[in-house]
């Protein structure tokens, strides 16, 4: 296919994708004549991953590079780039006290070692995850059990996580599911949460009115 038909497949602008060949984000074309380039299903992957990357990951140009010449790897290491690829950190809060979040990040990293999670000592989540905890506390909420609680369903979605990355096509394919699934996976774990809550309310406390 020509430039024309690529840009109609997956709605990305001519001058858009010209871009990121200069850039080296999407592979050349094969060459039909001096200023025409034949493109295949190839490239229609890999700038529809390109647009995720940016749209939804929110990743800069220089980052998503070096992402897609560690796939183009013989033999990629897919757990690294996944680990690049996904959002390095997550929304804490500041306001909390830092003695607070020190003490609360024993606690996280204690959780992580009684459940044999391979985590990296420096990953931003375990910080985040002492932030909220510390929070909790500042406010007078002990989670106590209900730290477990999360902790069980969490290992529960990221098994589901990573078999829908896995039964994605190829590394390229897997970087995409692990992007959209993980991002737009938490949006969507929020809604159900809140669907869910007001469905054991209305079990636990009953439905008044016209309530529902």
């Amino acid at each position: 296919m020509r430039i024309a038909e690529l840009s109609r497949q997956t709605g990305v602008p001519v001058p858009t994708i010209k871009y990121y060949l200069r850039e080296g984000l999407l592979p050349a074309g094969e060459l039909t004549s001096p200023n025409q380039a034949r493109y295949d299903e190839g490239h229609v992957r890999r700038l529809r991953l390109v647009r995720v990357l940016l749209d939804i990951g929110r990743l800069p140009i220089a980052t998503i590079r070096q992402l897609l010449d560690a796939l183009d790897e013989p033999d990629p290491d897919v757990h690294q780039v996944l680990g690049h690829a996904l959002p390095t950190s997550i929304a804490g809060k500041d306001s909390v006290d830092p003695d607070s979040v020190a003490a609360a990040r024993k606690r996280v990293d204690r959780l992580a070692e009684e459940r044999g999670w391979l985590v990296g000592e420096q990953a931003g989540a375990r910080q985040a995850a002492a932030g909220v905890l510390a929070a909790f506390e500042q406010v007078g909420a002990d989670v106590g059990l209900l730290l477990e609680q999360y902790a069980d369903v969490a290992e529960v979605i990221a098994k589901h996580d990573l078999e829908f990355v896995g039964r994605a096509e190829g590394p390229e394919g897997m970087l995409y599911a692990a992007v959209v699934g993980s991002i737009l996976g938490d949006s969507l774990l929020a809604a159900l949460r809140r669907m869910t809550q007001e469905h054991e309310s209305a079990r636990k406390f009953g439905i008044r009115g016209d309530d529902c």
